[in-house]
């Protein structure tokens, strides 16, 4: 198991149900691979630096958890498929 940390970047339209509600469905696919949730710490709104899928603004989220390295391609493929995130970045830690 290895430490990971994964910020979220989704779109601002969404609601504060909306976005628990896609927060929780991305650790129900972490915990889903096998791995564990550290701390989820919801940010906030905040201005991007340029458009990203014609929005202007961002709800980030950062998720610290521990996870096997080899679970990650599942994860980043829903990531890719929810229409909700606008980008996401794992690093390790």
């Amino acid at each position: 198991m290895r430490d990971y940390e994964l910020t979220l970047i989704l779109k601002p339209t969404l609601t504060e149900e909306s976005l628990a509600g896609a927060t929780e469905k991305v650790q129900g696919w972490i915990t889903g691979q096998g791995g564990e949730m550290v701390n989820v710490v919801p940010v906030g709104r905040k201005r991007l630096a340029y458009p990203v899928k014609n929005q202007r603004d961002g709800s980030y989220v950062v998720m610290q958890l521990r996870t096997r390295p080899e679970s990650l391609p599942e994860v980043e493929r829903n990531l890719k498929l929810s229409e909700d995130v606008l980008r996401y970045m794992f690093l390790r830690r």
